[in-house]
């Protein structure tokens, strides 16, 4: 079982820049495959980024490459999601998820997610 709780989120203005957080529970994250997932209001869930177990592979939404960065810590237990050049249009509850082996882009793949956190740029 692995338990997820994201921190990091906030109000920014747009251009800003935030840097959400994912901590992990339990000894074996560093086999885990992590991904972020968003979901503005009265919209699905959405991919943003994914990162392999051993953070060698990553994979970023078109809509947030060179904007956003995927990056882990093995040694916390806790993966980031960078966010820069913040738009209004990323404003969302971000989301933590986790399942073991490499990284994965369907919401449907992953076995455990945190709670979420909330983003808001505004304008």
């Amino acid at each position: 079982q692995v338990q997820l709780v994201e921190s990091g989120g906030g109000l920014v203005q747009a251009g800003g820049s935030l840097r959400p957080s994912c901590a992990a529970s339990g000894h074996t994250f560093s086999s885990y495959g992590m991904g972020w997932f968003r979901q503005a209001p009265g919209k699905g869930r959405e991919f943003v980024a994914t990162i392999s177990w051993n953070g060698g592979s990553t994979y970023l939404a078109d809509s947030v490459k060179g904007r956003f960065t995927i990056s882990r810590d093995n040694a916390l237990n806790t993966v980031y999601l960078q966010l820069s050049s913040l738009k209004p249009e990323d404003t969302a509850v971000y989301y933590c998820a986790a399942r073991r082996g490499s990284y994965y882009l369907r919401p449907d793949e992953y076995d455990y997610w945190g709670q979420g956190t909330q983003v808001t740029v505004s304008s």
